[in-house]
């Protein structure tokens, strides 16, 4: 067994984590399935691209590598602009589309179906305006630090795990020690009942797309650092963002986070063992297990 496939499973694990929060933050608070949510995490990218790149050619200082990195400060600079902007993208779509959709009391079977058209709108949005040719944050080339025990990392990878633990724990934090954490907890259980005791449920809904489309464009970033920027990664990641969501249990956050590195795991050994086309079909198996043995999933509360 090959145990540099353990930190690849673990890099790509944090990146599907950070994806999944999201995808279990809005299905506990709104009760659908968002099938765009994937298209969030590749907008975020893309903005931070186009963003990184209007810097550099701004002031040419801000391309310099950070120490050991290989971007420069127009990276962490342009980040902080796509989550706010991918966040504003997922307002938009909400007061557009799903906003009007729940204002009509539409079943959840339409909210689903309209994800699917706004995934569609999204990527093809992307597609013609930056091509589907793959683009990169930098080209420059990284030496991976061995570790210790056969594990190697770059010092971005190592960055990625870092970001995205911290991530978890300020979320988990927000969750349950603020006000605002316990009126989205309060609104997932019951949001008529929550409504009714005086929880602003529409500043809830607010606060859930801003949190779910910022992690994805986080997320986004990360996967476009790592490996490269495309129009379909969004798509590419959507399952594996499910099976971890399902996994970890409709809700938790730990959870997501916990089963986005099982599933990263799992595909990265999948790779090794059985062979790297069938890595796309382990998320789906990893659903399917879940949903037939264990639909509550590691955290969830049966029903």
């Amino acid at each position: 067994m090959n145990p540099q496939a353990l930190m690849d499973g673990l890099v790509t694990g944090s990146m599907i984590g950070l994806g999944a929060i999201g995808v279990t933050l809005t299905y506990s608070i709104l009760r659908f399935a968002n099938f765009a949510h994937g298209e969030f995490l590749a907008w975020g990218a893309y903005i931070a691209l186009a963003a990184s790149g209007a810097l550099g050619w701004l002031a040419p200082s801000l391309l310099a590598p950070i120490g050991p990195f290989s971007f420069g400060w127009s990276l962490p600079i342009a980040a902080i602009a796509a989550i706010a902007l991918t966040g504003g993208l997922a307002l938009l779509v909400d007061a557009m589309l799903f906003g009007r959709l729940r204002a009509q009391r539409s079943t959840v079977i339409i909210l689903v179906m309209a994800s699917f058209g706004a995934a569609l709108t999204l990527r093809s949005l992307l597609e013609f305006i930056f091509t589907a040719k793959p683009a990169y944050y930098t080209k420059a080339l990284q030496i991976a630090l061995p570790l210790g025990g056969g594990l190697r990392a770059t010092p971005d990878q190592l960055l990625s795990l870092g970001l995205a633990a911290i991530l978890v724990v300020a979320i988990h934090l927000l969750l349950t020690r603020t006000a605002i954490g316990r009126s989205m907890r309060a609104v997932s259980e019951n949001r008529q009942l929550a409504g009714v005791v005086g929880v602003d449920v529409r500043k809830v809904i607010r606060t859930v797309w801003l949190l779910g489309a910022g992690l994805a464009a986080v997320a986004g970033i990360m996967a476009g650092l790592l490996v490269q920027v495309r129009p379909y990664m969004g798509l590419d990641l959507l399952l594996p963002l499910f099976a971890a969501a399902i996994l970890g249990g409709i809700g938790s956050v730990p959870g997501a986070m916990l089963a986005g590195l099982i599933v990263g795991l799992a595909e990265a050994f999948a790779v090794q063992f059985v062979g790297a086309e069938w890595r796309a079909a382990i998320a789906f198996v990893i659903l399917v297990a879940v949903l037939l043995f264990r639909p509550q999933g590691i955290f969830g509360r049966p029903e």
